[in-house]
């Protein structure tokens, strides 16, 4: 049976004191992040990184139409892709006829992983042995050919977030990949590399950011407002580093509390989380399965 947990406004979020502040903002603005369609190495179970070998399959094109199709009624001023082949033709489909020309951003290709790129996963096991399971198991601290990739993709996705949000559009398409445009989200949220691989991005799948500007010059608010929209479920309840569970679990959203709106303490009773809060609650539920 599907659990459900209730949750309060996601309107305003406080981002983690340890990350660096988002631009300030003039006025409103909206981020859609799309995950590029399947490729022939997520066919293949082939480890892709920031390889650029892999191209959309048939079924890739169709769900990037079927994502064309969903946004066809937003109004992009901009779209920033990687330029990797698999994001860059996802990217092209969608925009399809709009007149503004993409923008590709180097900083938005997948997260490196050297050695492990163009590896079946069975053939990381067999390699790598131990490395590859610190890999599945604790990503944020493994280091391969001395580097830490998903340290480093938190970065990049930091400064994406310079880029992006000082664009002067008030809406902006994001199509990259499943690790960036999950440490997109997090940056934004002001979390951690531990929230690596908590925030599934699927194929095609959506997720929009609202930022909301703040007086004296503060970073925005964060309203994150749909989460990897597609049939699968948003949170990897399903199987994590190896770890599968039959769970799913659904949020769903009330309506901005009085308390929260006018940014007081709510009074004695029932307090909902807000949506930061049901992720690191869903985190640690996970890591119990």
């Amino acid at each position: 049976a599907a659990s459900c947990i209730r949750c309060s406004s996601v309107r305003e979020l406080d981002r983690s004191p340890s990350r660096p502040p988002l631009p300030p903002l003039a006025e409103a603005k909206r981020v859609v992040l799309v995950r590029h369609g399947q490729s022939t190495w997520n066919a293949d179970g082939r480890i892709q990184g920031s390889s650029d070998f892999s191209v959309l399959t048939p079924k890739g094109e169709s769900q990037a139409e079927t994502s064309r199709l969903m946004l066809l009624a937003d109004s992009f001023d901009a779209c920033f892709t990687s330029p990797l082949a698999r994001s860059r033709r996802t990217a092209e489909i969608i925009w399809d006829t709009r007149d503004k020309d993409l923008i590709p951003d180097y900083d938005l290709r997948e997260i490196d992983l050297y050695s492990f790129q163009g590896l079946l996963k069975h053939e990381g096991k067999e390699k790598y042995g131990a490395l590859f399971q610190q890999w599945q198991k604790n990503p944020s601290d493994c280091s391969i050919d001395g580097h830490y990739p998903v340290r480093e993709l938190w970065d990049r996705a930091q400064g994406c977030w310079e880029r992006i949000l000082t664009h002067e559009g008030k809406s902006v398409l994001v199509v990259a990949h499943n690790a960036v445009n999950q440490a997109l989200v997090a940056t934004s949220l002001g979390l951690g590399t531990e929230y690596f691989r908590t925030l599934l991005q699927s194929n095609c799948g959506a997720s929009v950011l609202d930022f909301t500007p703040q007086p004296g010059g503060r970073p925005p608010s964060v309203c994150l407002n749909r989460l990897n929209q597609t049939p699968s479920s948003p949170i990897s309840a399903e199987s994590s580093a190896g770890r599968k569970s039959s769970k799913r679990i659904i949020l769903v959203c009330q309506g901005a509390t009085q308390s929260s709106s006018e940014g007081s303490l709510g009074g004695v009773g029932y307090a909902p989380l807000n949506m930061l809060g049901v992720i690191q609650r869903l985190r640690r539920l996970r890591n119990c399965f």
